[in-house]
């Protein structure tokens, strides 16, 4: 099985960097069978500026840029869809961000035409999300960021065109602390992202 790991992150002595390629490592540890691709959007250069050409394209007036057609191209290649992201106010960086605004487009993660019933098209996509942030558990819970993560991305963006969020991961303190737990606890994540029992239990709780 392949997965496609898709972080954002300029600096490429971050702890994002180093998350996204122990995430790599504990797919290739789980099964010899098993691949992973590691898209680095800063580095690929993609740009995430949702243009006229953009709208034109949800409208179905015109085709998908090349871009946006190539990364479609390598979800639909993958059995599993990892992002990896450092918490930007309260979110994932504009980047990321992005690349979700133009890529799961109308007429490919979804179909939303006028008078019809929504149609979800990524219903077979397994997502795991692993956001990074520099407070402690306690303050994340304080404020609501768990529920804030839940609404913002796993439900309104992943359930509104049907995949299936099998991990939401928030890493803890990663400003204070060594490294060295959250990068056991990607590995960790690499090597079970396959584990069928858990899409199984993703699924009863969803």
């Amino acid at each position: 099985m392949h997965a496609l790991i898709v972080f954002a992150h300029p600096d490429l002595e971050s702890l994002t960097h180093s998350v996204a390629a122990q995430v790599g490592a504990g797919v290739t540890l789980s099964s010899p069978d098993h691949s992973f691709e590691i898209a680095d959007l800063m580095a690929e250069g993609f740009d995430p500026r949702f243009t006229m050409a953009d709208i034109a394209a949800h409208r179905r007036e015109l085709p998908q840029a090349a871009d946006v057609a190539a990364e479609q191209a390598r979800i639909d290649r993958a059995d599993a869809l990892v992002l990896v992201y450092p918490v930007y106010w309260w979110s994932m960086p504009g980047l990321l961000k992005g690349w979700i605004d133009r890529v799961f487009s109308n007429g490919w993660a979804y179909d939303d035409v006028p008078n019809m019933k929504l149609t979800k098209k990524q219903q077979h996509l397994r997502v795991h999300l692993v956001a990074i942030g520099g407070a402690s558990e306690r303050t994340y819970a304080r404020h609501g960021y768990f529920g804030a993560m839940k609404t913002q991305i796993d439900r309104g963006i992943f359930d509104y065109c049907g995949a299936q969020v099998i991990t939401s991961e928030l890493l803890f303190e990663t400003e204070t602390q060594a490294p060295v737990s959250c990068l056991e606890k990607a590995r960790e994540i690499g090597r079970t992202l396959f584990d069928e029992s858990r899409h199984c239990a993703a699924a009863d709780a969803a």
